[in-house]
């Protein structure tokens, strides 16, 4: 909470004035709200980067894990950490077999950087860059679940092509809930139980398709 205030308070006493200044040419009457909206946006993500790399992005490794768990994904948690006995999933959490993977890269935060002049086109741009945000953010959920399967690089972006409608639905939830430092933590931790249950359906949905082809094709050799 203190850092996030921090750092919204610090980004509007250096840098609203400015950038007010600048989107006036571009957002005419609108470069009051647009700038504040930008300075917010910005916040957020330097706010998101520092609390999810150094506080709490080892709770939500556990987070996603423990709803992995409670959703009876045992063998799946299994391939990232060890399962302890026990009822409650968060104390069968044990030690960590994969180190959870960076979310935070130099790429992804170039990326963000060449977005932000977007902002500068009166609310189409701002939309747009949400949207572009969120096609990024959506895949990033799933980190996690990507390590825990043990895919490689083609195989998660054949899986995030067949759901990139429903990763950028989901990412561009993601980035409007986490635009406010102030609830961006707790937003990192519902978005994080979300992006859980829906890998829960996946997996689900997957153990039904392996099981159901073998079917199909057995009974394919008997009508033959």
């Amino acid at each position: 909470m203190t850092l996030g205030l921090g750092i919204t308070i610090f980004m509007f006493v250096f840098t609203y004035l400015p950038q007010a200044a600048v989107m006036a040419f571009t957002s005419g009457p609108l470069a009051a709200i647009t700038a504040g909206l930008l300075v917010l946006s910005e916040s957020s993500t330097l706010f998101t980067i520092l609390s999810k790399t150094f506080l709490i992005d080892d709770a939500l490794v556990d987070t996603f894990d423990g709803v992995l768990l409670s959703k009876n994904t045992t063998d799946l948690v299994s391939e990232g950490r060890q399962v302890k006995a026990g009822g409650d999933p968060i104390a069968k959490l044990g030690k960590l077999v994969k180190s959870p993977l960076a979310k935070f890269t130099p790429k992804a935060i170039i990326r963000y950087v060449m977005y932000l002049p977007l902002n500068f086109i009166p609310v189409v741009g701002t939309v747009i860059f949400v949207l572009l945000q969120g096609k990024k953010t959506g895949p990033v959920a799933h980190t996690r679940y990507f390590q825990l399967k043990g895919w490689n690089k083609d195989q998660q972006e054949k899986h995030i092509e067949q759901y990139r409608g429903a990763y950028t639905g989901f990412g561009v939830a993601a980035v409007l809930l986490e635009l406010v430092p102030l609830a961006s933590i707790f937003f990192a931790f519902t978005n994080t139980v979300g992006a859980a249950l829906w890998a829960v359906d996946m997996e689900r949905q997957h153990i039904t398709e392996e099981g159901t082809a073998p079917r199909l094709r057995e009974q394919a050799k008997k009508a033959e």
